[in-house]
């Protein structure tokens, strides 16, 4: 049973939250404040972080941007009130892993829950278990990655994405194919979401980020990964 942590300070929210993910078959664990939710993380190992960015205490990005800067690689959703694209860009730069704008149907939560959660036997059976690519080695076992010989973070979305890219490099990959065997859904989200998350993996991958030569882009189309 996946154990799901949320952090989340509306009440009506909260229920709503807890009463669908659990007759989901999930165990929950709800916190109404940024502070006690950090703890939180910090002390138990969870699943997936439902995370709102506004939070008394701290934000949901300052627990984002702590949790990777001490090691934890517990997936995080932001759930983001505005929408606006600052704050989408804000949380996958400090190392969530996927965003969903309120209000949100409860459709589209479940299906990006189930996308972070899955990790099915034979994707993994088939995945490389460690690459280097340019600067960055990556284990893709243990989830860890080093760039210089000096360990990096990198979330579970980070390491999924370069994981794809590896597996059918020399190829031209779309974007729609990465949201769709990364994210694991349909639902129609920007392109800007693997934009974002390419230009994090090319600040690791790349001794210039600017002239990319291992993650390279092809107009039009999406990327292709050149070790």
């Amino acid at each position: 049973m996946a154990r799901i942590l949320v952090i989340e300070d509306e009440p009506e929210m909260q229920r709503g939250l807890r009463d669908n993910l659990e007759f989901e078959g999930y165990q929950v664990q709800v916190i109404g404040d940024g502070t006690k939710g950090l703890e939180a993380l910090r002390s138990h190992p969870y699943d997936l972080v439902l995370l709102d960015v506004m939070l008394p205490g701290i934000s949901g990005f300052d627990i984002c941007k702590k949790a990777r800067a001490e090691g934890i690689s517990s997936p995080i959703i932001m759930l983001t009130a505005k929408g606006e694209e600052v704050d989408k860009v804000l949380g996958l730069e400090f190392g969530a892993d996927d965003y969903i704008t309120k209000p949100f149907s409860l459709r589209e939560l479940l299906a990006r829950v189930k996308a972070v959660l899955r990790r099915t036997p034979a994707n993994k059976s088939t995945a490389p278990t460690n690459a280097v690519i340019g600067q960055l080695t990556v284990d893709f076992d243990t989830y860890t990655a080093a760039k210089k010989g000096k360990p990096v973070t990198m979330t579970s979305k980070d390491f999924d994405i370069l994981r794809y890219l590896w597996t059918h490099q020399q190829q031209v990959i779309s974007r729609d194919d990465l949201l769709t065997n990364v994210w694991g859904y349909d639902e129609a989200i920007s392109s800007r979401t693997v934009d974002n998350f390419i230009v994090k993996l090319r600040k690791l991958v790349e001794k210039d980020p600017s002239a990319p030569k291992h993650i390279i882009t092809i107009h039009g189309t999406g990327y292709k990964l050149i070790p």
